[in-house]
């Protein structure tokens, strides 16, 4: 196999309320949610230490943000990381409800 590329894959699991990422088929980590009608609460996301420093935490969320773009839901940060990912990736504010967004410091 050519270079060291890993094979990374995100994925929701609504029945387990969580997007994961795996990195050659194994679980790197997850962003847990509770759905709400119309929206998505991130409560907790972690990536496990073997994979940290690598941009994955970036990526799911990334994911599952786009992913609720997409499928017309709000997003309510409860999470820190969710919630600083957003401050820093102003372009997804808007997924927050105007009416929310002092809560979260947005």
């Amino acid at each position: 196999m050519p270079g060291n590329q890993s094979d990374i894959e995100v994925t929701n699991e609504p029945e387990a309320e969580r997007y994961s990422i795996s990195v050659d088929g194994e679980l790197a980590g997850f962003t847990q949610y509770r759905e709400r009608p119309g929206g998505l609460a991130f409560v907790h996301t972690e990536i496990d230490d073997r994979f940290e420093g690598q941009g994955l935490g970036g990526r799911l969320v990334s994911f599952a943000l786009d992913d609720a773009r997409a499928r017309g839901l709000a997003v309510l940060p409860f999470c820190p990381f969710v919630r600083s990912y957003i401050q820093r990736h102003r372009e997804y504010a808007d997924l927050v409800p105007e009416d929310q967004r002092p809560r979260f410091g947005l």
